[in-house]
């Protein structure tokens, strides 16, 4: 099952994307302003240019595993890419990645979406 990750930001989205198998993960690249008209619609490109079986959003929880105002932004946003895309959505708790990426937010895609993979057994 191929699969593609975002670490949205409202400046920047990293994207993320596993081979066919979803065993491995590789950055993509970074789309800007997806809160914007023409982000949205650029994301929107990238995800089906790459026609995942599934689309993976991390979701920044507070380390107690709440829904902090980052986190419910990112809840709406989950909620925008379902109504414009037939491929399933799914919200992952992100809490580390970013911090993993290093600054560079198609890495810490990448890590979200490695951790991902992990957990549902690659």
């Amino acid at each position: 099952m191929k699969v593609l990750a975002l670490d949205y930001g409202s400046a920047r989205t990293g994207v993320a994307v596993s081979d066919p198998t979803g065993t491995i993960a590789r950055p993509v690249g970074v789309v800007a302003r997806v809160g914007e008209p023409r982000g949205f619609d650029e994301l929107l490109r990238v995800i089906r240019e790459h026609a995942p079986d599934l689309v993976v959003v991390g979701l920044p929880l507070t380390l107690r595993g709440e829904h902090g105002e980052q986190a419910r932004e990112t809840a709406a946003f989950v909620e925008r890419l379902r109504a414009a895309l037939d491929t399933r959505v799914e919200a992952w708790d992100e809490r580390f990645t970013s911090v993993l990426g290093g600054g560079d937010d198609a890495k810490a895609a990448a890590h979200l979406l490695a951790s991902y993979l992990d957990r549902r057994g690659g």
